[in-house]
């Protein structure tokens, strides 16, 4: 089983950007590139208010702790989750310095709506991965809450769910270890993107920015001068 360095761990956040879109992953987490919108700025605050809080909270047979650190050493992966709920039960795990056996379960709380894809999907998957090789246990659910619908949705931490995830994480090593920021097929989803201006869609429809400023040579000189 292959296993990444410490050094060499990608972010978490990065996945649902990476499955959203391969080139605007690669504008932020390689080129260090980010625009601000108003969507971007509306689910920072959100995330900030997850967070918000005790570290440590319980509430009957609810241990709920925010803003966990996690890693993957297989994915190559670390981040922070949002929250985590661990459930007082006979099958769980111990955990260092707490009384009892717990179920660990994933939050992950968005700002809008669930999306047609399975982006978030995806994180929460690699949050519980990190929270199984951490804490030597089995997760088989974890939780989204959408801060429009305000409701929170199960999520089964299924084996497709699991591969699609190792050959994604996968994926973004290989376009960071070569520093590489690929094109993409330009959609409607184009218009709604933070970095729209500074990824220019529009060459991502020709061969290459070569052949686009060629073009857009050719058309000034047909322009008639006034």
């Amino acid at each position: 089983m292959t296993t990444y360095a410490e050094e060499d761990y990608l972010g978490i956040s990065g996945i649902q950007h990476f499955a959203f879109c391969r080139r605007q992953w690669a504008l932020i987490y390689i080129e260090q590139q980010w625009s601000e919108n108003l969507r971007t700025v509306e689910g920072s605050v959100f995330h900030e208010n997850a967070h918000n809080g005790l570290e440590r909270e319980v509430r009957g047979n609810t241990m709920i702790i925010r803003a966990m650190p996690v890693f993957s050493r297989t994915l190559g992966i670390n981040g922070v989750c949002d929250v985590v709920e661990f459930k007082k039960s006979s099958k769980g795990v111990n955990i260092n310095g707490i009384d009892g056996m717990w179920i660990p379960i994933p939050v992950e709380y968005k700002k809008g709506k669930p999306k047609e894809n399975n982006a978030d999907v995806l994180q929460l998957a690699a949050q519980a991965v990190c929270l199984e090789e951490m804490l030597l246990c089995k997760i088989e659910k974890g939780y989204l809450y959408y801060g429009e619908t305000r409701h929170r949705t199960e999520v089964p931490i299924d084996d497709a769910i699991r591969r699609e995830l190792a050959e994604i994480t996968e994926e973004m090593h290989k376009y960071y270890g070569r520093m590489y920021t690929p094109k993409v097929k330009t959609s409607k989803r184009c218009n709604a993107c933070s970095l729209k201006e500074i990824c220019m869609p529009v060459l991502c429809r020709d061969k290459s920015a070569k052949s686009y400023i060629k073009n857009r040579l050719k058309e000034t000189e047909a322009e008639p001068c006034e």
